[in-house]
């Protein structure tokens, strides 16, 4: 597997966004964005989705489908700035729908990488449930 994209200019690049967190400073680094992160993102997924298949045959590697989009939802915040200053990969569960599946999640941002599995704020029921299968 190949982590080489994941280097300096990934981490370099939001350290940048974070001081120019606007939508003409993106557009004109948006070569940047794409080419320091989504692409090592992406060749990430893809080096993954084999290794992933034989440990775990029901979880989705698919870069169209497992990389977090850059743009910040701000309808409802009252940080208006409109770009992610992380990238986040997340490998769901095939009978999941969204970022509530069971998973496994890779987090990149300056001073930070996290990996973790489990379930983001799971609907009461499936709280029970996994509650009840780990007291078992």
């Amino acid at each position: 597997m190949s982590f080489e994209g994941f280097d300096k200019s990934l981490f370099a690049y939001f350290k940048d966004l974070a001081a120019n967190n606007e939508k003409a400073w993106f557009e004109a680094n948006r070569d940047r964005y794409e080419n320091d992160v989504r692409a090592p993102m992406k060749a990430f997924v893809e080096d993954i989705a084999p290794k992933l298949a034989k440990i775990s045959p029901n979880f989705i590697a698919d870069p169209k489908k497992s990389l977090f989009r850059i743009h910040r939802d701000v309808r409802f915040s009252k940080d208006k700035s409109p770009y992610k200053t992380n990238a986040g990969i997340h490998l769901r569960h095939q009978r999941g729908k969204d970022a509530h599946a069971p998973g496994y999640y890779l987090h990149l941002e300056p001073g930070a990488v996290v990996c973790g599995g489990g379930v983001w704020q799971p609907a009461p029921d499936a709280l029970l449930a996994i509650r009840t299968a780990i007291a078992e």
